[in-house]
């Protein structure tokens, strides 16, 4: 399990998180929502190492994270960020084959092989496999990025924003691939989110992040209220059951 203890993080004079304390389910989908500016983005960076708090913990199984070397670390947590960019001139399979570095040092085995098989099939590539990455949409790229993170087959999976540049149908179809795994490889899946329907009908867990601190966390059915969404949002909202699923909308109040 991931856990965090009183993360506080700073820019400058502007105070991005303050004194954060929570613990991700494992083997669920969570959610992070709230506005622009809320943490959500350097929350997510604090817990992959790519930025360091200035105050308190985040622990991997009861063991700091800090503390764990870099090639044990990236077999036990991945992450795709916002923003994906390479120089380098990569075919769609070359791409997925660096998220198994960690076990591979570069010399994939059948094992490595596999599971790269296995990630081109489950985001729907592998009639890309030969394609380079800048001939293709940008939807595309972002699933063929998702497949690298999906081959690197770690336990606990952070993803930022991965529904940037998807249409709607490729947007529903990486969520339902991101429930799969949760359920079937029993992935613990941490993602922040834009759009809140997402969130709402796909996560198990939510937690709503204002200001740089927690203002709502639970099961999405307890956090996915009319109250509490213009609670962090400030808007008014009208959710509707439909099949069990909470749609929300704010399009018409």
């Amino acid at each position: 399990m991931i856990s965090i203890e009183q993360i506080h993080k700073s820019f400058g004079k502007k105070n991005v998180l303050n004194d954060v304390g929570l613990a991700f389910p494992s083997g669920k989908i969570t959610s992070l929502i709230g506005p622009n500016g809320a943490g959500k983005s350097t929350l997510l960076s604090i817990v992959s190492r790519l930025i360091e708090q200035d105050q308190g913990k985040v622990l991997l199984d009861g063991q700091d994270v800090l503390s764990i070397k870099n090639k044990e670390f990236a077999k036990r947590i991945s992450i795709l960020k916002q923003t994906n960019h390479l120089e380098l001139k990569l075919t769609v399979e070359e791409l997925v084959a660096f998220g198994r570095f960690p076990h591979s040092q570069g010399k994939l085995n059948a094992t490595d092989k596999e599971k790269i098989e296995e990630a081109l099939e489950f985001c729907m590539l592998a009639e890309y496999r030969n394609n380079y990455l800048d001939e293709l949409s940008g939807g595309l790229r972002q699933r063929a990025f998702l497949a690298m993170v999906i081959a690197q087959d770690t336990d606990y999976i952070l993803l930022d924003e991965p529904l940037n540049n998807l249409d709607m149908k490729l947007a529903v179809q990486v969520m339902k691939t991101l429930k799969r795994l949760a359920e079937e490889k029993n992935k613990t899946i941490i993602i922040v989110i834009h759009e809140i329907n997402f969130a709402s009908c796909y996560s198990d867990h939510i937690i709503a992040l204002k200001d740089g601190k927690i203002i709502r966390q639970g099961a999405t059915g307890d956090v996915i209220t009319a109250d509490n969404l213009k609670c962090i949002f400030g808007l008014d909202f009208e959710v509707i059951d439909r099949g069990g699923c909470k749609i929300c909308n704010y399009f018409n109040i």
